[in-house]
């Protein structure tokens, strides 16, 4: 794994040293695609979007700030079992700049385009093997060209591309190393009243990974699900319940890969509650919402707590 990383390594035993192995590379690919790399304002990282994953959203252009934060104290394997490391702990934040401005073609679909700016920073540390790693800065910039989105009287549908791209300001080293990354996604909203209060959404993504700059390492695409089923109350008031599901469909490949990680899949499913409140006087939605794993195999087994604040800036006259 590397000597800026795990020291002491050769005084353990074989076992030991391949469940290491495994769970360091677990949690260096799981972060290294969370919050260092995806601390964006889409919707990679698992829990960043939930009652309104699937929604098509008005005409305008919307400034926001989105806050992440990903705890976890346990590394499972395969099976989903705790890895024997002492002392294990790991944390990431990422603080989201974006703007996203959306427009609609006469009688025909929504365009969105949305860009995004990450500060992010990560911390793993362990007892056995000891391993410490603490770094913050520029995380990889969101872009997502292209949205279409339809708005029917109780149905939503949209579609999207968006593209990942690498920065340098982390230093990342070793299996850390970052790559681009694309997403291709999917989804809709069903409202169950009139007033498109009552509403089941979500959210469908296939991420696709490219090889890491300067490493002879591809992590495995993946599929993941993401939104929610909750209502709005009092006009103001969103509450509900959030969860996600991503499975890797292909495996992580290349020389640097481990022996000891070949053939691993990620597989995690999540849930957790979400409220929101509008503010009409700013014209702003402040969201918050709190997921924990459920089921995580060859991956970390945390939550994640997502605070969004989005102000709607502009907006076209009624005619």
């Amino acid at each position: 794994m590397g000597k800026d990383l795990v020291h002491g390594f050769s005084g353990f035993c074989d076992d030991f040293r391949r469940f290491a192995r495994l769970a360091f590379l677990a949690s260096l690919l799981l972060f290294s695609n969370s919050v260092l790399a995806d601390g964006e304002f889409g919707q990679r990282v698992l829990g960043t979007i939930g009652l309104d994953a699937g929604s098509q959203p008005d005409e305008g252009i919307y400034f926001g700030n989105r806050f992440i934060y990903l705890t976890g104290d346990r590394l499972n394997d395969r099976r989903g079992n705790p890895l024997p490391v002492k002392g294990f702990s790991s944390s990431g934040f990422a603080n989201v700049f974006a703007i996203a401005g959306t427009w609609k073609l006469g009688e025909g679909p929504y365009l969105t385009a949305a860009f995004g700016v990450p500060i992010s920073g990560i911390s793993v540390k362990s007892d056995q093997p000891y391993t410490f790693l603490d770094r913050e800065g520029l995380g990889d910039i969101f872009i997502e060209p292209l949205k279409l989105g339809w708005r029917l009287p109780r149905v939503d549908i949209t579609s999207s591309y968006s593209i990942y791209a690498p920065t340098s300001q982390l230093n990342r080293k070793g299996l850390n190393q970052p790559q681009w990354s694309q997403q291709v996604s999917a989804g809709g909203t069903v409202f169950f009243d009139d007033e498109r209060s009552l509403r089941l959404s979500a959210l469908t993504s296939y991420n696709i990974y490219e090889k890491k700059l300067n490493l002879d390492l591809k992590r495995g695409d993946a599929v993941q699900i993401q939104g929610g089923l909750g209502g709005r109350f009092f006009k103001i008031l969103d509450v509900g319940l959030a969860g996600y599901a991503m499975w890797q469909v292909a495996a992580d490949t290349g020389s640097a890969l481990p022996t000891s990680a070949q053939g691993l899949s990620e597989f995690a499913v999540g849930l957790g509650p979400e409220v929101g409140v509008l503010i009409p006087q700013l014209r702003a939605k402040l969201t918050a919402r709190y997921e924990w794993d459920i089921e995580a195999r060859s991956r970390l087994d945390g939550q994640v707590l997502m605070v969004s604040l989005t102000m709607l800036g502009w907006k076209p006259d009624q005619e």
